[in-house]
């Protein structure tokens, strides 16, 4: 016999699917639903984890979860272009630079960077993807060209949340490190995409 978190995500899930529910549309709170299955705090939290972790609904932790909108896969061609929808929640601090920015920037281990992390809407205003930036100064300077690795990532639990997904989902990080005229790098960048949102297409 399933799990009875299991029979509430399914119940949920077969509401959802059977237009109960709309995609953006809130669901009921955890009270709510407990009251209504008669079950458990756990037992609903492990159900919306559940549909978290499949698409089926969509939200941060501690929030009241909507319906998720099938999501749209969108192709990167540019990793150099300007952002052309909106930006969501932002941060900003210095730190010291590990081995790894070091390498990047061509600073030594432990100097000084100046970092930003921003959340890049998509146009239904959903965060399509986290871009977090290292520098050696707090302004930006011009660049003329860069250069891009990519490799798998698996996502951490800061970067679901601001994502509205599920911690250890696949991912793309795409590092992008700009360069002036003079061939002196001037900004590294992690570029972090959700794998089922996007596609590298450069």
């Amino acid at each position: 016999m399933d799990a009875p978190y299991r029979r509430l995500a399914a119940d949920l899930r077969a509401r959802i699917t059977a237009g109960e529910w709309q995609p953006g549309d809130r669901l009921p709170s955890h009270r709510e639903l407990r009251e209504e299955y008669d079950v458990g705090r756990g037992v609903v939290e492990h159900a919306m984890a559940l549909l978290r972790q499949r698409g089926v609904v969509e939200g941060i932790r501690r929030a009241r979860l909507t319906v998720a909108y099938p999501p749209a896969v969108r192709t990167l061609t540019d990793p150099d272009a300007e952002w052309p929808y909106g930006r969501g929640d932002a941060a900003a601090g210095s730190c010291r630079a590990s081995e790894d920015l070091a390498a990047r920037l061509q600073v030594l281990p432990r100097a000084r960077l100046y970092w930003r992390r921003q959340e890049l809407l998509d146009p239904g205003g959903q965060p399509a993807m986290l871009l977090t930036t290292w520098q050696r100064s707090v302004s930006s300077r011009p660049h003329a060209n860069f250069r891009c690795e990519v490799r798998p990532h698996v996502l951490t639990a800061d970067e679901a949340e601001l994502l509205g997904l599920v911690a250890g989902g696949p991912a793309f990080v795409v590092e992008r490190t700009r360069y002036s005229a003079a061939g002196r790098p001037v900004q590294t960048a992690d570029l972090v995409l959700p794998a089922d949102r996007w596609r590298l297409g450069w």
